[in-house]
């Protein structure tokens, strides 16, 4: 029940990365055979990746996930823009590898300029058209937020974004196959997707550049990724990349949001017929990406939340994945609610996959209910 923060491999990509381990095992930069043919797979999984998201094959560049996306586009736009401002705008509820770049570049002397969120995890568009100046060179947001499902109007910030002179980055790893992202349609100049949140292979994603565009690299040496970014491209990887974008479009994000509602339903329901002391932090209808479901428990802490709920075999998030190991609480929460709201200290993030079955999620749902009444009434 946490697949905002991984999913599990689908069992086709298995297939083909392990094809791909066993027969192509050259290096795409040769130019014999073996070579070729290695060249070949990747060229497909770019023509794949390309077609879902309506870009140009030559502006996909594989990376080695959504971390290095985002840091690419967001160190090369300051870098090679700052003759022009050093004016960037994002939100307080970015992912970590968005949020960190950007104090690094605030240390650096950079304006950094945070969107303020209300308690739906939802920006004011007025507030972005005030801050969107002459000087300022990038925005920055998310596609849909990772942990509670808000989903940014693009298409509206694109049409506010082009005619200035920012470029207009979106993080797009959880929004990727829960959204529909058309980049030139949404004047997009960049996105970034990370492959292990679509049910693909760990420690790989890929940057959308526009053709129009041209950011200096991060990443130093040869000339793979047509000079875009050195080191060997993990051809099998790629290829099971390829492979689950491929099943995520023929399946459609339509019908993934209605399986992941009918989840929603199975949960709240069951919570509601138990008469338990609950809020949805966010939302739950339109504007959000029904694979999330951020939960609010009364009385009943985070940890011991997560711990019982372990101890039962589901595994949930009081956050973002990437923050695992932090005592500190959730900054989209505090964001959303403020810093004195009990929520951001006894919620939970619930979060379907393709995989999930009603089954599975009644069975949670049940299971919760009584570590909910168990936790709540020793409050009393």
């Amino acid at each position: 029940m946490d697949n905002a923060a991984t999913t599990p491999m689908s069992p086709k990509v298995i297939d083909v990365i392990t094809d791909e381990m066993k027969n192509d095992f050259g290096n795409a930069s040769s130019t014999y055979e073996l070579g070729r043919r290695a060249r070949n797979v990747i060229d497909r999984a770019r023509h794949q990746i390309a077609a879902s998201i309506n870009a140009k094959d030559n502006e996909i560049i594989f990376t080695s996930g959504g971390s290095e996306s985002n840091n690419t586009a967001i160190f090369g736009t300051a870098y090679s823009r700052k003759n022009i401002g050093k004016k960037i705008i994002t939100t307080q509820i970015e992912h970590p590898s968005v949020l960190n770049p950007m104090k690094r570049l605030e240390a650096e002397g950079y304006n950094v300029v945070y969107l303020n969120v209300d308690e739906t995890g939802h920006i004011s568009l007025d507030e972005l058209k005030k801050e969107l100046t002459p000087d300022t060179i990038l925005v920055s947001i998310m596609a849909v937020n990772n942990e509670v499902g808000s989903i940014m109007p693009l298409k509206e910030i694109g049409e506010m974004v082009k005619d200035s002179n920012a470029y207009f980055h979106v993080d797009n790893v959880q929004g990727m196959g829960t959204v529909d992202i058309d980049v030139k349609a949404m004047n997009i100049d960049l996105l970034s997707v990370s492959a292990h949140k679509i049910n693909g292979p760990k420690f790989l994603g890929f940057l959308y550049e526009n053709s129009d565009i041209d950011l200096p690299n991060l990443v130093l040496g040869g000339e793979q990724e047509t000079k875009r970014r050195a080191g060997t491209e993990n051809v099998p990887g790629i290829a099971g990349f390829g492979e689950a974008v491929k099943e995520l479009t023929n399946i459609g994000h339509d019908d993934l949001q209605a399986k992941y509602a009918h989840f929603q339903d199975l949960i709240l329901n069951e919570l509601d017929q138990n008469k338990i002391d609950y809020k949805i932090n966010g939302g739950h209808g339109p504007g959000y990406s029904h694979h999330v479901l951020n939960l609010w428990f009364k009385g009943a802490s985070t940890i011991s939340l997560q711990t019982n709920l372990d101890l039962n075999g589901y595994a949930v998030s009081g956050g973002s994945a990437c923050t695992a190991g932090s005592l500190e609480p959730s900054h989209v929460l505090i964001a959303c609610f403020g810093a004195d709201s009990p929520r951001i200290n006894e919620s939970i993030r619930i979060s379907f996959g393709r995989y999930n079955t009603d089954e599975e999620v009644a069975s949670f749902a049940k299971n919760l209910v009584k570590i909910v009444q168990r936790i709540q009434s020793k409050r009393k």
